[in-house]
C-alpha cells in the first residue's frame, strides 16, 4: 500500500510538471492611495479626500497624489468631473506615466479658473502582459467609499441654517472658504423681462450695505454668521453674495416670509425641496453630486447643503427668477413661503383662512403627507392653487430631522396627483414644442387681450410634460395642447374649477415660466391669476 500511493504522488508530480506554463500574473495593484494638499487639512478631509483652492496664494494650491505599485505599470490617471451616472464624465486633467514597483506622487496643479466642485481621481493600471485593472471607475454606492480619491476645489460655500426666515428676525448663515476676508452683502432681483444668472451676478439690486469681515481665523472649516436688519425689508427672495479677498464669490437664497401668515391673500411657495433635490453639491465627498438625480444609491438629501455653483440648483433657476421679475414688474402683492412654511400651516383650514390663492411658480416634485394633506383640504374649502410648472406633487418625501428622504411616487400610494393639480407627469421629452390653443371658446377670460385664440400657437416648451389622467377632475378642461411630445401623448395646459369655488391651473410645461418675459404669455398668466385671486 505504501508503494502504492508514492506511485500515486509520482503520477501528480509528472503531470504537474508536463502541463502548460505556469499562468501570467494578474494586474498591478495599489498597494496604498492617498491625496493631501500639502498638510493643511480643511474640515472634513480624510486619508481620501483634500480640500485644495488654486488661487496662487501660496494655501492649498496644489493636490498631491500618493500611491504604492506592487509591480512596474503604466499608469493612467485622471481627474473627471462627474454629473449623472448614466451621463459621461468630463475629464479634466490626466497623465500617463510608465512607473515601477514602488512608492510614487502625482501633483494636479488646477488654475484658478478652476469650478469648485469635487473632483474623481481614477486610476488605471496596465501591466507588461496588457492586463488591466482600475480604481475609482464605479458609481457611488451608498455607504460606501469610492476606491480612488476626492480632490475638493473649494470656491466659497454659502448657505442658510434654514429655508426661510421671518421678516423681522435674524438670518444665520454657514460660509466655508480659505480666504483672508470675505465680503457680504444682500441683493434683490431687477426688473429685467429676461433676468439671467449674469443679470443678478453684475446688476442685482443691493438692499443693504456691504460688510468685510477677516476670515483669518476660520479658513479651515465652515463658519456662523448672523445677518442683521433683514426685518427691514419685504417678503420675497434675496441673495446674499460673499466675495472673498481673491475674486471667488459665493451666493446663496435667501427666503424671507411675513412677520404673520397672510399679510397678502395670495402666496408663492418657493419649490425648496426641488431645489435641493437638484442640488448636484457633493457633500459627502465620494465625488459625485448628492442627488436623486445623480443615482439611486443617494438615500436621502441634506437641506442644509450650500448650492453648487450659484444660490439656486440646475436650471430651475433661471425659471424661478423670471417669475420674480414678473411678479415685480406687475406689482402684485404676495407673501413668499418656503415649503417649510406651508408645511407649518398644518391643515387646509388654517391654510383657507390666511390664503384665497396658492402660485407654485416651479415643478413641486417632492411633498410630505403633511403638505400634500394641507393642500388638498386647502383646495377642497375653495382655495385657488396655481401650477406654473410641471411634475408636481409627484413624489412623496419625509422629512428626517434636516434630511429629506424619498418614499415613493403619489399615485402609487393611490393618491394621484392628477386628482389635485388636474393633470400629471406623463415623462420627459428632449423635444421642444408649441403650445396649441384650444380653449378660447370655453375660457375667454384667459386669452382676453392675448392675441391667442383657437388654433393659435406659442412658445417653445419641453422637458418634463404633464396630461390629464383618469383620476383628473371630471371638470377638467384642456386650454392648451403640445401634440406629440412623447410619441402620441401630448402636453396639456389644464383648469377646473369646483362646486365648493376651487379653481385649478396647471401649465403643463416645466419650462413655461422661462416664456414670462413674452407679452401674450404675461398677459394669458395675469388672466388666470386675476380669476384665481379674486374673492
Amino acid at each position: 500500500m505504501k508503494g502504492f500511493l508514492i506511485g500515486v504522488l509520482g503520477l501528480v508530480l509528472v503531470i504537474a510538471a508536463s502541463g502548460s506554463a505556469p499562468a501570467a500574473p494578474g494586474p498591478p495593484r495599489l498597494l496604498s492611495l492617498t491625496v493631501s494638499n500639502g498638510g493643511n487639512p480643511f474640515a472634513g478631509d480624510t486619508p481620501h479626500l483634500t480640500t485644495i483652492s488654486p488661487n496662487h496664494d501660496g494655501f492649498r494650491d496644489r493636490a498631491t497624489i500618493r500611491f504604492s505599485l506592487d509591480r512596474p505599470a503604466l499608469v493612467d490617471l485622471q481627474v473627471v468631473a462627474t454629473t449623472e451616472i448614466h451621463r459621461q464624465v468630463r475629464t479634466v486633467w490626466r497623465t500617463r506615466q510608465a512607473l515601477g514597483s514602488g512608492p510614487h506622487a502625482v501633483v494636479w496643479r488646477p488654475g484658478p479658473a478652476m469650478p469648485a466642485r469635487t473632483y474623481l481621481v481614477r486610476v488605471a493600471l496596465q501591466g507588461r502582459n496588457g492586463a488591466r485593472r482600475v480604481y475609482g471607475f464605479e458609481p457611488p454606492r451608498a455607504g460606501r467609499d469610492t476606491t480612488g480619491a476626492v480632490v475638493r476645489v473649494q470656491g466659497v460655500e454659502v448657505g442658510f441654517l434654514q429655508r426661510s426666515y421671518p421678516s423681522g428676525g435674524q438670518a444665520t448663515v454657514s460660509i466655508a472658504t480659505d480666504a483672508r476676508s470675505v465680503r457680504l452683502q444682500l441683493f434683490s432681483l431687477a426688473n429685467d423681462p429676461h433676468p439671467t444668472i449674469l443679470d443678478l451676478r453684475r446688476n442685482g439690486v443691493a438692499v443693504a450695505p456691504a460688510v468685510t469681515l477677516d476670515w483669518r481665523p476660520y479658513r479651515s472649516g465652515p463658519h456662523p454668521v448672523q445677518i442683521g436688519r433683514v426685518g427691514t425689508f419685504p417678503s420675497g427672495l434675496y441673495f446674499l453674495r460673499v466675495t472673498a479677498n481673491d475674486g471667488r464669490v459665493g451666493y446663496a437664497p435667501l427666503i424671507l416670509r411675513p412677520r404673520r401668515l397672510g399679510e397678502h391673500r395670495v402666496a408663492v411657495v418657493l419649490s425648496t425641496s426641488t431645489w435641493q433635490a437638484y442640488n448636484f453639491l457633493d457633500a459627502n465627498g465620494d465625488g459625485w453630486g448628492d442627488s436623486w438625480n445623480v443615482s439611486g444609491a443617494n438615500r436621502a438629501i441634506d437641506l442644509r447643503r450650500p448650492y453648487l455653483d450659484f444660490g439656486l440648483s440646475s436650471r430651475y433657476k433661471d425659471w424661478d427668477l423670471g417669475f420674480i421679475s414678473w411678479v415685480k414688474r406687475t406689482r402684485k402683492e404676495v407673501d413668499y413661503l418656503s415649503d417649510d412654511d406651508l408645511a407649518a400651516v398644518g391643515s387646509g383650514e388654517a391654510l383657507r383662512r390666511v390664503y384665497d390663492l396658492l402660485v407654485f411658480p416651479g415643478h413641486e416634485e417632492y411633498v410630505t403627507t403633511r403638505t400634500y394633506d394641507a393642500v388638498q383640504g386647502f383646495r377642497d374649502r375653495g382655495g385657488r392653487l396655481m401650477f406654473l410648472a410641471a411634475k408636481n406633487f409627484l413624489w412623496k418625501v419625509r422629512r428626517e430631522g434636516q434630511l429629506l428622504r424619498r418614499v415613493q411616487v403619489w399615485r402609487r400610494l393611490r393618491r394621484p396627483e392628477a386628482a389635485l393639480v388636474g393633470a400629471q407627469w406623463v415623462g420627459s421629452s428632449p423635444r421642444q414644442g408649441r403650445f396649441v390653443v384650444q380653449g378660447a371658446a370655453a375660457a375667454p377670460w384667459a386669452f382676453a387681450g392675448t392675441g391667442l385664440g383657437n388654433g393659435s400657437a406659442f412658445g417653445r416648451y419641453g422637458t418634463d410634460i404633464d396630461a390629464r389622467a383618469g383620476s383628473s377632475p371630471q371638470q377638467t378642461r384642456v386650454l392648451a395642447r403640445i401634440p406629440r411630445m412623447i410619441g402620441k401623448r401630448a402636453a396639456e395646459m389644464t383648469y377646473y374649477e369646483t362646486g365648493a369655488g376651487a379653481r385649478v391651473f396647471d401649465a403643463g410645461a416645466i419650462n413655461f415660466p422661462a416664456s414670462l418675459g413674452n407679452p401674450a404669455v404675461s398677459r394669458l398668466v395675469d388672466n388666470v391669476w386675476t380669476r384665481l385671486a379674486a374673492r
